[in-house]
């Protein structure tokens, strides 16, 4: 089984960020921030982080716009979103992540925590561990992926498993 810790908008928390790796340094094989971290890139709380920019990362100018990772045999594309307007539509992330090849996409910027498959490519928002939006829950997401087997499993930020948000796909 290949997993990802997937984290976004955490605008400026640090030691929640250092909680998070140290919880999961040992079961993930990724750690994915999905923009708006607000630290610099040389930032102890980022190590080990596949970070890419967000709207509010003006510290962070050096972080890539996006970025495409492998997962076991899964591709997966990382960006923030602001530059796709995903507070109006997917649509234009979608074609993106299309034509890079991934089969899964992390994005961040509305703040609110969400999965959902299409056409066979899987997005996830993990949400915020500052500032959510549609629920009052912190919120990250761990990715499990075992041959065609997909889930996206939500927590809170002190740990507790969200199951209305959490889905497990086969593609």
């Amino acid at each position: 089984m290949a997993k990802a810790l997937i984290v976004s908008d955490s605008h400026g928390l640090r030691e929640e960020l250092l909680v998070l790796k140290k919880r999961y340094e040992n079961e993930v094989e990724l750690m994915i921030h999905c923009g708006d971290s607000e630290l610099q890139t040389n930032s102890k709380e980022l190590e080990g982080f596949v970070t890419v920019l967000g709207n509010m990362d003006y510290l962070g100018q050096e972080f890539p716009k996006e970025a495409i990772e492998m997962l076991g045999t899964k591709c997966i594309y990382i960006t923030h979103g602001h530059l796709y307007d995903v507070k109006m539509s997917h649509l234009s992330l979608a074609y993106r992540a299309e034509e890079t090849g991934a089969s899964i996409v992390c994005f961040g910027h509305s703040h609110i925590a969400e999965t959902y498959e299409r056409e066979g490519m899987i997005f996830i928002n993990p949400g915020s561990i500052r500032l959510p939006r549609g629920t009052f829950e912190k919120t990250y997401a761990i990715l499990e992926a075992v041959g065609s087997e997909v889930s996206v499993i939500f927590y809170s930020l002190d740990g507790e498993r969200i199951d209305h948000l959490t889905k497990r796909y086969t593609v």
